[in-house]
């Protein structure tokens, strides 16, 4: 079992967790003028990348808070995750470089 970590938790086991997709879509500013077709692509349609992917995630056996991670969609593992008041983060950048600009 893998352990993820919630940023007001700390890790737990990954039954505790619902995927949300993918994080950083924007909603429409103006949905009352959104066309159909329009919708379907905010709704349906998302990245499907093979490597470092920005998602929303939810404590939902837990606290039940909401956040993003960014997980290599190659190997699962979760390399940084993040709560939503934080500065979003930038799914192709690498960990380490991250990692220092932050200090």
């Amino acid at each position: 079992m893998q352990l993820i970590e919630c940023p007001w938790c700390g890790p737990r086991e990954e039954v505790e967790f619902h995927y949300g997709g993918q994080a950083h879509v924007p909603y429409p500013d103006a949905p009352a003028e959104v066309s159909d077709e329009e919708w379907a692509h905010y709704v349906f349609f998302r990245d499907n990348t093979k490597g470092r992917f920005a998602e929303r995630w939810c404590h939902s056996a837990g606290c039940r808070r909401w956040f993003n991670a960014v997980r290599d969609t190659t190997t699962y593992r979760f390399e940084r995750v993040q709560r939503l008041d934080d500065p979003e983060p930038h799914a192709t950048e690498p960990a380490r470089a991250r990692r220092s600009t932050a200090s």
